[in-house]
């Protein structure tokens, strides 16, 4: 069996994160860490994840010595895990008791690198209001049009960041969009297992559910850290914004 790294930044999910963290030791699979980054750094945080740390021996609590954002306190407990396989999951989503068996299984099976699965979207009492259907295989074209890879659904090979001088950029929002880009670009396909083996939460006061932060930051996506010129930012842009509202 191969080691899994579950990798979860914690901010303000107080109400959520214990109901996260059993639906990930409920596994079927159960070769894995669970790295929870600390970016809340309050009195608060420090008790809860103080308790969460005492139900398993597998998970481990690393502490920002300062807000850093999801993408770099991602980054800091990449380097921390000793997983030949990446996972991530936000602290408020929930995992179906299959996920990690069912996606190593169809990766191991295909030989892949790079899984993303469908999902479910809950509100926040766990209602299922939405859905979301992965993709077959998703190339860098493919991306560049419309995200269409949910976070906590994503495996990855640890190896394949191993050229990565950074992982996650310092963005509120869409910094795993641009490390996905930053894959596809050198030739990784994410393949798509259709089967909705996780739950994804969509608050109304979320980063995730911001508009104006979602369009700032898709602008920096290809200005930024693509290099694209500002009319062909502005263009891609629109193209992402109008595929986004598609899928609602």
């Amino acid at each position: 069996m191969s080691l899994v790294s579950i990798i979860l930044p914690y901010f303000n999910k107080r109400d959520y994160i214990r109901e996260t963290i059993y639906s990930l030791l409920n596994q079927t699979y159960q070769d894995f860490e669970i790295i929870v980054i600390d970016d809340e750094i309050s009195e608060d945080s420090k008790r809860i994840l103080s308790e969460i740390k005492q139900i398993d021996s597998r998970i481990f609590i690393l502490k920002n010595l300062k807000n850093l954002g999801a993408g770099y306190s991602r980054n800091k407990a990449i380097k921390f895990s000793k997983g030949t396989f990446l996972a991530f999951c936000d602290c408020d989503d929930l995992w179906d008791q299959n996920k990690l068996n069912n996606q190593l299984t169809f990766m191991k099976k295909l030989n892949i690198d790079a899984c993303h699965t469908s999902y479910n979207v809950i509100d926040n009492m766990g209602n299922i209001i939405g859905e979301r259907r992965a993709a077959s295989q998703l190339n860098y074209n493919n991306l560049l049009k419309s995200c269409d890879i949910g976070l906590s659904t994503v495996i990855i090979k640890k190896q394949l960041l191993n050229n990565f001088e950074t992982f996650f950029p310092n963005l509120k929002t869409k910094e795993d969009y641009i490390l996905w880009l930053k894959l596809t670009k050198t030739g990784v396909i994410f393949f798509g297992l259709d089967e909705k083996l996780t739950h994804w939460r969509k608050l109304k006061n979320s980063l995730s559910s911001s508009n104006i932060q979602k369009i700032f930051d898709g602008y920096k996506v290809y200005n930024v850290y693509l290099n694209y010129s500002v009319i062909k930012s502005l263009f891609r842009l629109i193209i992402l914004s109008v595929n986004s509202i598609l899928k609602k």
